[in-house]
């Protein structure tokens, strides 16, 4: 019996860990893949594909690609990337989440997401399922998280569906810093 509870021990502690080793989009030391175009729903492109890598060029960026709208963690997020966008403007910050969905009330969902928010600095987007083929995002990964500048992801990480904690949304905002020029 204690043999069998523990081998049930070792595999949900292997499958956690498995989990937690996502390997979705750019990884850090590579160049960001380039342009696409996803629906902007907010922004100075709202209603329109535009491309996002395009207009932020080798300024830092946190790029995230999501699932879920309606994810508390994915908003918290959304929110700890509009306050660090604002706080750093003068070294020209960019920041944009790209959800991966064909489902047609998405659209709508950002809409009133980034209207709740108040963003102004954050834009929401919308591309397929699949994400650009040439970023390869995982299809079991529910946020994908990619810091760069001069177009070199510095910082990636990605999360499971329901994994991301207020934990991690304060670790990944101290990694923000791997981005940011340095304060003098």
């Amino acid at each position: 019996m204690l043999r069998k509870m523990l081998a049930v021990a070792v595999v949900a502690v292997s499958g956690l860990a498995f989990a937690a080793e996502i390997k979705s989009g750019p990884q850090a030391g590579e160049k960001v893949p380039g342009p696409f175009h996803p629906l902007n729903v907010n922004g100075e492109s709202a209603g329109k594909k535009a491309c996002l890598f395009c207009k932020y060029g080798d300024s830092p960026v946190a790029m995230v690609f999501a699932r879920n709208p309606e994810c508390e963690g994915t908003k918290k997020l959304i929110a700890k990337l509009e306050e660090a966008t604002a706080a750093n403007s003068k070294s020209e910050m960019g920041a944009f989440v790209v959800f991966l969905s064909d489902d047609d009330k998405t659209e709508g969902k950002l809409k009133k997401l980034a209207e709740d928010a108040k963003l102004k600095n954050v834009t929401l987007a919308v591309d397929n399922p699949a994400g650009p083929k040439e970023y390869n995002v995982a299809k079991d990964a529910d946020v994908t998280v990619v810091f760069y500048t001069d177009r070199t992801v510095k910082v990636n990480k990605s999360f499971a569906k329901g994994t991301i904690t207020d934990k991690d949304i304060e670790a990944l905002t101290k990694d923000m810093s791997k981005i940011l020029p340095e304060k003098k």
